[in-house]
C-alpha cells in the first residue's frame, strides 16, 4: 500500500513523523522538507499558501495515499486550499492550546509559535473558543526556526533568543507552555530549562504531534487505508541540498525526544 506523505517548511515536521512512526510503525512514510524556503513563519500568507500547495502536490506526484501538514503556519494559511485541491485525505497539526487550557491553575499559558501563526485568523478563532482566552499569551519567537534549520540543537544555544522573546515574562506564574511550531519540540529541553529559571510554577508542555498522529490513524482506518503489514520504510525528500539536510534528518530521527 502507498506511503503517507508528510511535509513541513523544513526539519520541524520530523518531530511529528517520529510520533507517527511510534504509533504506526508498519506504515511507510515519505517526508518532504521545504528547506530551500524555510522558515515559513515570517513570510506573507499568500507566499506560504503557494509553497504549501507545491509541497502537497510534490507528495501527490510521489503517489502518497494521505498527507499530513506537519507545520502550524502552513495549516493556518493553506489547509483549506490543500484540501480543496486534492482527492486524498489531508490531516494537519495545530497548536495544542486545548489540552493546555485543561490544566488547572491560576497561571498563564504561553503559546510559542511563529509570528504568522500567532496572527492568523484560524488560530485566533481557536483561541477564542477556549474557556479563558485571556489566560493565553501568544509569543512570536522569530529566529528560532532559522537557528534549528542551520543545524543547531544544543540546549544552551538558544538562551539569547529565549531571553529576547520570554524575558518580559520573568517572574510570571506559568501553568503551561504550548509548542506551537513543530520545530520547537526539538529544543524543549532549552525551553524547559529557561522556564524553570525564570517562571513561577512548574509549567507543563503541550504540542500537537500526538493528537495529530491519532487523528491520522483514525482517518486511515476509516478510509480503508491503514496498512498493518508494511515494511515501515521512511523516505526523505527536500527542496534544499540533500547532502546537507539528509544527515540532519537521520540525526533527528535517531534522537530521543
Amino acid at each position: 500500500m502507498n506511503a503517507v506523505g508528510i511535509f513541513d517548511s523544513g526539519l520541524g515536521g520530523i518531530s511529528f513523523l517520529k510520533e507517527a512512526v511510534r504509533l504506526m510503525p508498519e506504515e511507510n512514510y515519505i517526508y518532504f522538507g521545504d528547506n530551500a524556503h524555510a522558515p515559513y513563519g515570517d513570510k506573507p500568507e499568500a507566499e506560504v499558501n503557494a509553497l504549501a500547495l507545491d509541497c502537497a502536490r510534490k507528495l501527490c506526484d510521489a503517489g502518497v495515499k494521505a498527507i499530513v501538514v506537519a507545520c502550524n503556519t502552513a495549516t493556518g494559511t493553506a489547509i483549506r486550499s490543500i484540501r480543496d485541491s486534492l482527492l486524498i485525505p489531508v490531516v494537519s497539526v495545530e497548536p495544542a492550546i486545548k489540552p493546555a487550557c485543561a490544566i488547572e491553575g491560576d497561571g498563564k499559558i504561553l503559546m510559542l509559535a511563529t509570528s504568522v501563526t500567532t496572527n492568523m485568523m484560524r488560530y485566533q478563532a481557536l483561541k477564542a473558543r477556549m474557556p479563558e482566552p485571556a489566560r493565553i499569551i501568544d509569543v512570536a519567537c522569530s529566529g528560532v526556526v532559522d537557528r534549528i534549520e542551520s543545524g543547531v540543537f544544543e540546549d544552551d544555544a538558544f538562551d539569547d533568543l529565549l531571553e529576547r522573546h520570554l524575558g518580559r515574562y520573568a517572574g510570571m506564574k506559568v501553568d503551561a507552555i504550548v509548542l506551537g511550531c513543530t520545530h520547537y519540540v526539538f529544543i524543549k529541553g532549552a525551553i524547559r530549562r529557561y522556564a524553570a529559571a525564570h517562571f513561577e510554577g512548574e509549567a507543563a508542555f503541550t504540542d500537537g504531534n500526538r493528537g495529530t498522529a491519532l487523528q491520522l490513524e483514525r482517518v486511515l482506518r476509516e478510509r480503508g487505508l491503514r496498512d498493518t503489514s508494511g515494511k515501515g520504510a521512511v523516505e526523505f525528500m527536500t527542496s534544499g541540498d540533500y547532502s546537507r539536510y539528509k544527515p540532519m534528518f537521520d540525526m533527528l530521527m535517531a534522537r530521543r525526544m
